[in-house]
């Protein structure tokens, strides 16, 4: 078997994590790129451990992907070291969802620098190996919330947005080239980023994302293991990711009329509270 090379962002927790275990123990050599270097160590041993093959191999390198001139470090030194990547996941991510009057200019600002530009530094840095080699494989790692606009996301929304058509208008561009392009659309799911996004999410945003249930990372690894195995251009975990996905004229609608009585009721709820405390003072 030719010794398979694998360049993962956010490598170090969360989803990006599970799925280079996923790639590890399907044979490949692992570059993992993130900014903090003990959970990178931790990440490291962890993976070592699923490996096949005495060749494989993981690397660490550190890199904040939102600083173009350390993304594409990261990707060069990985090159360098391994060779042109087989498969190029950009699954570093940030959320900090709010309602939008609290939402300040800088976390918009960093929320499309880490989520989108940190892709985008990646991908430009990569593809010029893998265009002139023909062969290999970018995924791209969106969210459920990169499929409909979302109560409480307005920073975050727009990021995951944003990478469906980098997706979509690199994979037309890229067929002639022999390079694969999938984008995955994962939900919620059981992370240390998830446990960040609780503490600013509105209620309202909890009681809507609480209509698709919380996945693991492993089980979304897996899942995104299958798409690309199979050469899936959309990854949709779960039966309402998917339809959101294949019936957007359907699903959004019916989706938006629900989130939008659950976030009507929350607004009673408030004006009930409100009536009672000055009824009580």
């Amino acid at each position: 078997m030719a010794e398979l090379h694998a360049i993962v962002t956010g490598g170090s927790s969360g989803i990006g994590r599970a799925f280079a275990k996923k790639l590890a123990a399907a044979g490949y050599s692992l570059s993992l790129i993130a900014r903090g270097e003990e959970k990178l160590n931790e990440a490291a041993a962890e993976i070592r451990a699923a490996f096949n093959r005495p060749e494989q191999r993981v690397l660490i390198f550190r890199a904040n992907v939102a600083e173009a001139a350390q993304a594409e470090a990261a990707v060069e030194a990985a090159m360098r070291a391994l060779g042109t990547p087989d498969l190029v996941v950009t699954s570093a991510g940030i959320a900090v969802p709010h309602y939008f009057k609290d939402t300040t200019r800088e976390v918009h600002e960093r929320s499309m620098a880490v989520n989108y530009f940190g892709t985008l530094y990646v991908v430009r840095a990569a593809l010029p190996a893998m265009r002139a080699r023909r062969r290999g494989r970018i995924l791209l790692v969106s969210s459920g919330a990169g499929l409909m606009g979302l109560f409480g996301y307005t920073s975050y929304c727009p990021s995951k947005f944003a990478l469906r058509g980098l997706a979509e208008a690199l994979r037309a561009e890229l067929r002639a080239d022999n390079v694969g392009v999938s984008i995955a659309y994962p939900p919620d799911t059981n992370t240390p980023m998830l446990e960040e996004e609780n503490k600013t999410k509105p209620e309202e945003t909890k009681l809507m994302t609480g209509i698709v249930k919380t996945w693991s990372a492993e089980a979304v690894a897996a899942c995104m293991m299958r798409g690309i195995e199979r050469g899936a251009f959309g990854i949709t975990p779960g039966f309402a990711i998917t339809m959101m996905n294949r019936m957007p004229g359907l699903m959004i609608p019916i989706l938006s009329w629900y989130c939008d009585r659950l976030a009507a009721g929350v607004r009673r709820k408030r004006l009930r509270a409100g009536e009672t405390f000055r009824e009580a003072t």
